[in-house]
């Protein structure tokens, strides 16, 4: 092999002016272009989606609320009894909502319908003594049985029972 041919197998790319410029000009635009893309992509992943309040007034008082309450009750005075609705949503709604652990979603009949099946007095055993992945009384000590049947027939009937509501214990000593 010649020198010459030599020379221009091992040539440079650029074999003009024009191609010069541009492979310059590039190489300053294409790493600009890219750094303005990347500023953008990291600015971007710290806005709130459009439509969102999560930095509204509402949502950081929901943030920032005492997880616990303190709540003075007279011993000696009368037991108010909590709704059905009031125990679901304070003490079921954790794993019946969404069906965690197994649990039978709230208002789907199709899962509820063999528990209903069984009667309100068994379903009221199984929620008192804990079944499966539910612990006694919902994980809930201070709850009454009679609080723990509200529950349960307000429960169900969201899924198509039809169960009466149960009678206060108060009341039916009288």
């Amino acid at each position: 092999m010649s020198d010459t041919q030599q020379h221009e197998a091992h040539g440079s790319a650029i074999k003009t002016p024009k191609q010069l410029i541009t492979i310059i000009v590039l190489a300053l635009v294409v790493p600009i272009i890219v750094i303005i893309l990347l500023v953008n992509m990291v600015a971007a992943g710290n806005a709130p989606v459009a439509g969102s309040d999560a930095l509204g007034p509402e949502a950081t008082a929901k943030r920032i609320a005492p997880i616990a309450k303190l709540e003075v009750v007279d011993a000696s005075g009368p037991k108010v009894f909590k709704t059905g609705e009031q125990v679901y949503k304070a003490v079921c709604a954790g794993c019946h909502q969404a069906g965690v652990a197994g649990a039978h979603k709230f208002a789907d009949p199709a899962a509820w319908s063999a528990p209903i099946k069984t009667g309100l007095d068994a379903m009221v055993v199984s929620v008192v003594k804990g079944k499966g992945a539910m612990p006694a009384k919902g994980g809930n000590p201070s709850l009454d049985d009679f609080e723990l049947t509200r529950a349960v027939v307000y429960m169900t009937n969201a899924a198509g029972s039809s169960f009466p509501e149960p009678v206060a214990p108060a009341a039916a000593a009288k």
